[in-house]
């Protein structure tokens, strides 16, 4: 059975992803911190518990999963801190960074050699943050804006193996990122992305003739509206 990695995997656009994934026949390999609120328990859905920003952590995934049928890479897992950046603790930019950039790098180190041997798949989440200023994000559009350009490098590095990478750049998209947020979307339909249609879009690029390869994809919702919440002070 092939399988397919998915971080962030608990909730959200990883959780979707997973789904789609195991009724499309994968074996999803499920990585996140806590899998307590994870209500998916298919047979072909394995959870391993792994804080993807402690390096020890994350180098034992080579050893616990199964590389050479692994065919599917899916970077989801995320977290954003937004505030101007003066007041942003060094340890929010450092989660940041760690989190939404060098684990991805790391993942996709550990896990080439076999994806480039099965003509394999990276998506990478990222944000439509990596294509525009983020006001009050700057850290977070950093950190997108890089795994957005590692995307595109890898592609052009590995292409000949078969490899596919591609980037997802959605805007705001209702899921629990937005819980500690001091923004979250609104209660329009129109104004968010449901994790389900990401979801879509890489079954639907599975689904492509392999020689041909979307390497960035941007999605907005029809319209731009937001709820704002009072914003929690850094400490």
């Amino acid at each position: 059975m092939k399988n397919a990695i998915v971080t962030g995997a608990s909730s959200g656009i990883g959780l979707a992803c997973a789904t789609k994934l195991l009724q499309m026949g994968y074996k999803v390999i499920g990585v996140s911190r806590d899998f307590s609120k994870c209500d998916c328990d298919h047979h072909n859905f394995v959870h391993i518990t792994c804080d993807l920003t402690q390096r020890e952590q994350l180098l034992a995934l080579q050893h616990k999963i199964d590389k050479e049928n692994t065919i599917i890479l899916i970077n989801a897992a995320g977290i954003g801190h937004f505030a101007p950046h003066e007041e942003l603790r060094v340890e929010q930019i450092e989660e940041i960074i760690t989190l939404n950039l060098t684990a991805p790098l790391i993942l996709s180190k550990l896990f080439l050699r076999p994806l480039k041997q099965n003509g394999g798949y990276i998506f990478n989440i990222s944000s439509i943050s990596a294509q525009q200023p983020a006001i009050f994000g700057a850290a977070y559009g950093a950190s997108k804006a890089g795994l957005q350009h590692f995307g595109l490098s890898l592609f052009k590095e590995a292409r000949k193996s078969g490899l596919k990478v591609i980037n997802i750049a959605p805007d705001i998209t209702n899921t629990p990122f937005f819980d500690d947020l001091h923004f979250k979307p609104t209660d329009d339909p129109q104004s968010f992305i449901e994790p389900e249609d990401i979801a879509q879009i890489i079954a639907d690029t599975l689904k492509m003739r392999p020689s041909t390869v979307i390497t960035n994809i941007t999605l907005e919702p029809q319209k731009f509206k937001l709820d704002k919440r009072p914003a929690r002070k850094n400490q």
